[in-house]
């Protein structure tokens, strides 16, 4: 299992790439929960970060992670961790939000999302669950799944701009 101890920016390989599923006798192994670790450190250090893709480490798989700060006020219950995540029912209804990404930093854009989604995926321990989500926690789910189909939302965003990120 190969990965990065940084975050990879545009131009990596394993960001263009449709990332592989997790074979779930992967999930309980030291290597798997080690990147999971990791994952969870690199995304807590950054101030304006709410989730992460494994293949922003540069690891072509099927995974991502939400950051605490993001959710546990609201939902305490919130998984942190999907694992071979799929989207399994979208709203017919739209909305264009502003987005950035922690593998192109620096470029702001707007794109078009679902308002709701229904995820299923499985945690940290291989538990298959399904988690319904709206507004924010929807816009996550959908830009998170993109980067593992190999899709940046600078590919499908419109007036993109770039901001000068604040030094930490």
């Amino acid at each position: 299992m190969h990965y990065e101890q940084s975050i990879v920016q545009k131009g990596h390989k394993a960001l263009s790439s449709k990332a592989t599923e997790v074979a779930l006798s992967d999930i309980p192994t030291p290597e798997f929960q080690e990147m999971l670790a990791i994952m969870h450190r690199l995304l807590k250090n950054e101030y304006d970060g709410v989730a992460l893709a494994a293949p922003q480490i540069g690891a072509s798989l099927r995974l991502f992670v939400v950051a605490p700060r993001a959710f546990r006020k609201l939902h305490p219950l919130e998984p942190l961790v999907y694992i071979n995540p799929t989207i399994t029912k979208r709203s017919k209804q739209t909305k264009t939000m502003e987005e950035g990404c922690l593998s192109v930093r620096g470029l702001y854009g707007k794109t078009v999302r679902h308002v709701s989604v229904t995820v299923t995926a499985y945690n940290e321990r291989g538990q298959k669950f399904t988690r319904d989500g709206t507004g924010l926690l929807a816009h996550i789910f959908q830009h998170e799944i993109d980067h593992l189909d190999g899709i940046l939302f600078c590919d499908h965003a419109v007036d993109i701009e770039e901001i000068e990120i604040p030094k930490k």
